[in-house]
């Protein structure tokens, strides 16, 4: 089989092989790809509109992501951790995105004030919109991966074990993504108390 010449821009090795029309793949390969699609696709949606606020941008990016996987599935098969790197081609998708509309808003900025918005029940609307500003800002300077972890296990409501299997990671790794996420936004927040509460038990 032919491959590339040139570096995999998911940040992998060179050489991975060039894609086969996915009719030419054998029924087992097809069933799986197709599987994979149907069961993160969704998941990928709702992560990607937390990222881009815009469901145009979102299903963009994740199409791109989905055809890219495709190129690549026969070599994905192969591979140890096949979710991490769907998930990494998703995130470069989402970076792709966020270039192509630098003239928009931020993301963090609109789903503050979108989030703002829907709290009717707060006593001083303009209180908890600079609140709410104030942890999305906070939650943008987090490591990239305790970020992940964080906007999926409460911005999206998934444990801690649902986070890991959409991010190929284990739960304890995810665990203590969020354990060291949440000290570092209570330092960012000047907070003497666990940063944010979600209703659930601590993962």
């Amino acid at each position: 089989m032919n491959t590339d010449s040139g570096p995999d821009e998911t940040g992998g090795a060179v050489g991975v092989p060039r894609a086969v029309p996915i009719d030419q793949w054998d029924p087992a390969a097809q069933m799986a790809y197709w599987a994979f699609h149907q069961q993160h696709r969704q998941d990928y949606m709702r992560y990607a509109y937390l990222q881009l606020s815009s469901d145009a941008d979102a299903e963009e990016a994740v199409d791109l992501t989905f055809d890219q996987v495709m190129d690549r599935w026969l070599h994905m098969l192969e591979m140890e951790n096949l979710k991490g790197y769907a998930w990494t081609i998703l995130k470069r998708r989402i970076i792709d995105m966020r270039r192509k509309r630098r003239r928009r808003p931020e993301p963090m900025d609109t789903a503050a004030f979108e989030a703002a918005l829907n709290i009717g029940s707060a006593e001083d609307p303009f209180d908890a919109l600079t609140d709410t500003i104030a942890l999305y800002g906070a939650v943008a300077r987090l490591s990239e991966r305790q970020r992940d972890a964080i906007l999926l296990y409460y911005g999206m409501g998934y444990t801690s074990a649902g986070a890991a299997a959409l991010m190929g990671n284990d739960g304890a790794t995810v665990r203590s993504q969020l354990s060291q996420g949440r000290r570092r936004l209570a330092q960012l927040l000047n907070l003497h108390r666990p940063a944010i509460s979600h209703g659930k038990s601590t993962p």
